[in-house]
Order: structure tokens, then sequence, then C-alpha cells
């Protein structure tokens, strides 16, 4: 008869239970360790895409120097008067195209308002065209994209030939067929044009972000047990596909603020008495010679502007693509 292992012996570290034991001891402490196996975290938490851009984002000078300064455009959009407590709409033709002065720092364009004061207040409604006409194209594209892409059927086709059509109408061309017969000078109409010709860049990237993310395992797990077409849609896939929606509405938020630019230097986009940019460009281009300075600060405020929102767009990207880590 074979002699019975007491308790003690059982569990030493020389018998095979010692080992099993040790063994489970090793893997319990490397799955607690912060950056163990398995893209584990601190405490043993599962580490997300989510948390790894977060984490990736507060590391990265280029995406603090690009956030810092659209904060301080967004507050100056909200209280310009928190640096500039004049009137925009204030001027005296009797300093007309003069430069800087005390006071003045910008000099005067050419109807004598102060281009410090008009630099400032225009800042407001080009963010709020940029910020608007993205969240709006996001939620619009990104619906109709997502919806083809988890369908599919009749569906998509009827979407894929209706982008097809958007496509191939040219912005600039458009925007001045559209906005030539709208009278308000408020920023609604453009922003309702950028919209109208931007969604089918979104909805693509959606729709082929959707028909990736539904041939998951997860997700055939979650049809076969009976899921709800919301369900899956809302807990599955969205939160796995909306990543690259958000890389391309950022990206692509800078350009909206140079179309309304563009459009207003046209002279279809924003009209005077609105403040803008573009508009402070159209009546400055005259007189670049004899006045430079008209041009050169609404210019310098656009270009940093837009250059800060691709930037951060730039950033973003990097952090969620995962093919970059």
């Amino acid at each position: 008869m074979p002699e019975q292992q007491t308790p003690d012996e059982a569990i030493s570290p020389g018998g095979a239970g010692g080992a099993t034991g040790l063994a489970l001891e090793e893997g319990t402490t490397l799955e607690g360790a912060p950056g163990g196996p398995g893209g584990t975290g601190p405490a043993g938490k599962p580490r997300s895409l989510w948390s790894d851009a977060r984490r990736d984002l507060c590391r990265d000078p280029v995406f603090l120097v690009s956030a810092l300064i659209i904060l301080f455009l967004v507050v100056i959009s909200i209280r310009p008067s928190l640096i500039a407590g004049q009137d925009p709409l204030d001027c005296d033709l009797a300093r007309a195209q003069d430069g800087p002065r005390p006071g003045h720092p910008f000099g005067f364009d050419g109807q004598g308002c102060d281009v410090y004061t008009r630099t400032v207040h225009g800042a407001r409604n080009s963010v709020t065209v940029g910020i608007c006409a993205t969240l709006g194209v996001a939620l619009f594209g990104g619906l109709l994209g997502g919806l083809a892409g988890y369908f599919g059927g009749w569906w998509d086709a009827v979407l894929s030939r209706v982008t097809d059509v958007f496509f191939g109408i040219p912005v600039v061309l458009g925007g001045l067929v559209f906005l030539s017969v709208v009278t308000s000078s408020t920023v609604w109409p453009v922003i309702g044009f950028i919209v109208l010709l931007g969604w089918p860049q979104i909805a693509r990237i959606a729709r082929g972000a959707v028909i990736t993310a539904k041939q998951n395992d997860y997700v055939q797990a979650a049809r076969a047990l009976g899921a709800s077409h919301t369900r899956m849609l809302l807990r599955h896939i969205a939160p796995n596909a909306v990543a690259p929606v958000i890389v391309v509405a950022t990206i692509a938020l800078g350009t909206y603020i140079a179309l309304e630019a563009t459009l207003s230097f046209l002279g279809v986009g924003l009209r005077p008495p609105a403040v803008s940019w573009g508009i402070d460009l159209s009546a400055a281009s005259p007189y670049i010679r004899n006045a430079p300075h008209m041009l050169l600060w609404p210019a310098g405020a656009l270009a940093v502007t837009v250059l800060a929102f691709i930037m951060l767009g730039e950033a973003v990207r990097d952090a969620l693509d995962p093919k970059l880590r």
C-alpha cells in the first residue's frame, strides 16, 4: 500500500501539488503586474483602445499644443471681450489704413475699424461654423453610413450611388450656386451647405468601419444569442467603429473653417455686418501693397486656427490607429 501524503506534503514545493501551486501563483503575479501579458494595465485591469489613446495623447506634445490653441480660440469665441473690449463695428474713416498705434496694435482697415478687435471677434463665427458643421456631418453621415454598412442590400446600393453624385459636385462651385440665393448673413446657411456636401465622406468611412466591425466574433456571438439590431449596433458595433469617424471629422474641422473663409472671401458666405476673417481678407486684398497689416493679421489667425485643428486630428489619428502600436 502506498503511503498517504499529509496535507503539508501535498502542497510542499517538492511535490506535484507544489509545482501546480507555484505556477498558479506566478500566473497570478504576472497578471496583476502593470503591463503584464494580455494587454493588462495596473491592478490587472485589461487596457482598451480608448485608455491607450488617452494615455498617448497626454504624452504627445503636438496634441497638447494644438489643444491649448483650440481651447484659447474657444474661450475668445465665447467671450471676445476678455481680450478685446471694443466694438468691431466702431469705425472712423479718418484713421482708415493707419498702422499700429498705442491701444491699436494691429492698425486699422480700409473703413477705419480696429483690425485687432475684428480679428478677435472673427474667431467666433469661424469656430462656430467649424464645430457645428463637423457635428452635423459626423452625425448625419455616420448614421447613414453605419446603417448602410450594417444592413447592406438595397440600402447600401442606394447610399453608394447617392454619395457618388455628391462627390461629383465641386465644393466651391456648389457654394457659389447654393449660397448665392441665400440672403441671410448668419452662419447657419454656411453650416447647412457644408453638411450637405460633407456627409458623403464620413458616410463612406462609417460604412467601411461598420462592415469590418460586424464580422468580428463577438458580434456573431451576440447575433447567435438573439441580440436585437439596436443592441448590436449600440453595444457592440458602434463603440468599435466610431474611432475612424472621429479621426476624419477632427481633421475635416480645420478644412471647414478654411472653406467658410473662402466662401466669405468670394462674397457668398458670411456677409457684412457679420465679422469674419474671410470678409476681412476680401476687404483687405485691394490694399495689400499700401496697408499689408490689414491682410496679415486675419490671414495669420486663420492659418493658425486651421493648422491647430489639423494637428489635433493627426494626433488623434496616431493615437487611435492600432497599426501604429
